[in-house]
C-alpha cells in the first residue's frame, strides 16, 4: 500500500515504514506529524482525490535534521569582468512515515 501526499508544497510517494527526505520542520526528532494532504492511496483499490481525499491522513515520525552537501552558485559574464561565487546548503528533515489510513 502506498500513497501520494502532499506536504509542504512538494509530492511525495510513501510507503509504511519508509523515510523521507523533506525541507526542514521546526519539530524535535521524535515529535509525531499528521499529513492531511493525500492526493492517492492504492491498496486493494485506487482511490483518488480532487484534489485531496477526505479522511485520509498520513502519520509519521520526525527521525533527524541535517544538511545536504554545499552547491556553487557561480554567475559569470564573459568580457565584462563579472564574476559572483555563492555557497548554499539546503536544511533537511528525515521523516519516517508510519501509518496510511483512507
Amino acid at each position: 500500500m502506498y500513497a501520494l501526499v502532499e506536504f509542504m508544497g512538494k509530492q511525495y510517494k510513501t510507503e509504511k515504514g519508509s523515510l523521507l527526505k523533506v525541507d526542514k520542520i521546526d519539530a524535535e526528532p521524535g515529535t509525531a506529524i499528521n499529513i492531511d494532504k493525500v492526493l492517492l492511496v492504492s491498496g486493494d483499490s485506487v482511490k483518488v482525490g480532487s484534489p485531496y481525499i477526505q479522511g485520509a491522513k498520513v502519520s509519521a515520525v520526525v527521525e533527524s535534521h541535517g544538511k545536504d552537501s554545499k552547491i556553487i552558485v557561480f554567475k559569470y559574464k564573459p568580457k565584462k569582468d563579472y564574476r559572483r561565487k555563492q555557497g548554499h546548503r539546503q536544511q533537511y528533515s528525515i521523516i519516517k512515515i508510519g501509518d496510511i489510513s483512507a
